[in-house]
C-alpha cells in the first residue's frame, strides 16, 4: 500500500458563510436594529482581541455574488472554541437574520511532500507562523474546497510517495512565482467536512487569484488529479464596513 505523507496540524478553522435575511431585517424597528448591531459589534471586538493576544485569528469579509453575503473566518486552538464562536453568532439577536448557506470546518495542515529528510517539520524556519497564522490583512480573499481524484489511472492515492512528491514539485514552483502577491493557507478536512482540503487565498488584486489558479490548472497535480468545489470571493471588512451592510 502506498505510504501516506506525514502532516503536521495547527489551528482549527471555521469558514462560516452567512446570508442576510433582509425581509426579516426590514421588519425590525430602528431601535431593534441598532441594539442588535451594537451587540454584534462586541462579538467582533472580542474576536479581534483574541487575535491581538495571538490565541487565534479572525477575518470578516463581504462575499460577492449570490452564494453568501458574509464570511466570518476564525482560527482557534480547538474545535470546542470554534463551536462556541458559532453558537455566539447563532444566539445573538443579529443571528436571527443571518442564514447559513455554507460553512467549512478544517484544520491548518502542512505536509512533507517537498521535505525529503526525516527532519521534524516543526523545526523548519517559518513553520510556527504557518501552523498558527495571523490571517493576512489583504483586501481580498478567495476560498474553495478540493479533493484529489480517485478514478482509474488518475487515482492519487494509488501513487507512491515518490510519485506524489515529484508531481507536487510543479505546484510548488508555480506557487512560488506568486508568493509576493498571493498568500495561501491550506487546511485539511479529511473526516471533518465533505471535501479533503480547503484553500484560502489572500491578495490585494483579485486578478492574481484568476492568474494563479488558471496557471495551476495546467500543472499535472491539477490537470489529472484535482477536483474543485465552489469558489467564494470577497473583500475584507472593518467593523464599519460590516455595519454598512445593514444600512
Amino acid at each position: 500500500m502506498p505510504d501516506p505523507i506525514e502532516t503536521v496540524e495547527g489551528w482549527y478553522a471555521l469558514h462560516d458563510f452567512r446570508q442576510i435575511d433582509r425581509t426579516v431585517w426590514a421588519k425590525w424597528s430602528p431601535e431593534e436594529q441598532k441594539e442588535s448591531l451594537a451587540e454584534f459589534r462586541q462579538i467582533l471586538t472580542y474576536w479581534n482581541q483574541v487575535e491581538e493576544t495571538r490565541q487565534g485569528s479572525t477575518g470578516s469579509y463581504q462575499i460577492i455574488g449570490h452564494k453568501a453575503d458574509l464570511l466570518f473566518l476564525n482560527m482557534r486552538p480547538s474545535m470546542d472554541e470554534l463551536a462556541e464562536i458559532e453558537l455566539a453568532v447563532d444566539q445573538s439577536r443579529l443571528g436571527q437574520v443571518l442564514r447559513k448557506p455554507y460553512s467549512y470546518f478544517s484544520v491548518v495542515e502542512l505536509s512533507k511532500y517537498l521535505v525529503k529528510s526525516e527532519r521534524d517539520l516543526t523545526e523548519l524556519p517559518g513553520t510556527k507562523e504557518r501552523l498558527y497564522p495571523i490571517l493576512p490583512k489583504t483586501h481580498y480573499v478567495c476560498f474553495y474546497p478540493m479533493n484529489k481524484r480517485r478514478e482509474g489511472q488518475d487515482n492519487w492515492y494509488s501513487l507512491t510517495k515518490e510519485q506524489r512528491r515529484e508531481i507536487m514539485k510543479g505546484h510548488g514552483i508555480i506557487g512560488h512565482k506568486y508568493a509576493d502577491r498571493v498568500t495561501q493557507i491550506i487546511t485539511g478536512s479529511q473526516g471533518l467536512d465533505d471535501w479533503e482540503w480547503g484553500v484560502t487565498l489572500y491578495a490585494d488584486d483579485t486578478l492574481d487569484f484568476k492568474k494563479l489558479i488558471y496557471e495551476m490548472r495546467f500543472d499535472e497535480a491539477s490537470a489529472r488529479f484535482a477536483e474543485f468545489g465552489p469558489f467564494l470571493v470577497g473583500r475584507r471588512m472593518t467593523t464599519a464596513d460590516f455595519l454598512r451592510c445593514f444600512a
